[in-house]
């Protein structure tokens, strides 16, 4: 059975990660600290940033190899600090108090179980698939819908557009399309359980009431990643 633990021979290289992260995420929020400061930008951009740019940490957890147990831990003191900043001014750029929304802790819940189940399973590149999707896909969504979004849905009480979903399949699509063929090689079966796989995290993410889609879909799009290649390819 695979430990969770990292062995005591490897603690410099555990600090190594530990600081390759804390780099990336402190470069996210002085980027947004200068956009927020210099570039007259609205909240809901500089949340964008952050959201995309925090998503990478399980691109640097994968390729670092870092183990399941520091991010199962990073993700359980993110999850609790962006509870709190709800009701405390703690994340005032990114959560406003009373914000009605829970999507920034989702984001922090669901990187903690991709990395408790594909660590484990030694598949890490689902989560990073999950977790890159939300990332990138839900972000763009969000800032095309927002800016070009001109044909409206609303899926129970929240609004979409067309502009923005089409946007999130193609988005979701090309990131599943890079991750599945470098690891399982560029055949006619990658495109196709690329394909479904956007689609139904498209449909996801059209679902966000208190921002459930943060959890939905990065989860969904791992596990349905996951179990289609196993289908096919195995």
């Amino acid at each position: 059975m695979i430990s969770l633990f990292p062995p005591l021979q490897s603690i410099p290289l555990l600090w190594l990660q530990i600081g390759s992260v804390a780099v990336w995420l402190s470069l996210i929020l002085l980027v947004a600290w200068v956009v927020s400061h210099f570039a007259d930008a609205n909240s809901e951009i500089i949340r964008k940033i952050v959201h995309i740019g925090s998503g990478h940490v399980i691109l640097l957890a994968w390729w670092l190899d870092i183990p399941a147990s520091l991010g199962i831990t990073a993700a359980i003191l993110a999850s609790a600090v962006t509870l709190l900043s709800y009701w405390l001014p703690i994340l005032p750029g990114i959560n406003s108090v009373g914000r009605q929304s829970l999507g920034t802790f989702f984001y922090a819940v669901s990187i903690g179980i991709l990395i408790a189940c594909f660590w484990y399973l030694q598949q890490p590149q689902y989560a990073a698939l999950g977790i890159m999707v939300m990332a990138w896909g839900d972000g763009l969504a969000a800032l095309i819908g927002q800016r070009f979004g001109q044909h409206k849905y609303k899926v129970l009480g929240a609004e979409k557009s067309w502009e923005g979903s089409l946007t999130m399949c193609l988005v979701s699509l090309m990131i599943i399309l890079l991750i599945l063929i470098g690891v399982q090689g560029n055949f006619w079966q990658t495109w196709v359980i690329s394909v479904v796989v956007a689609v139904v995290a498209t449909g996801l993410e059209s679902f966000s009431f208190l921002g459930v889609d943060n959890l939905t879909v990065p989860l969904g799009s791992a596990a349905l990643a996951f179990m289609l290649v196993q289908l096919i390819f195995s």
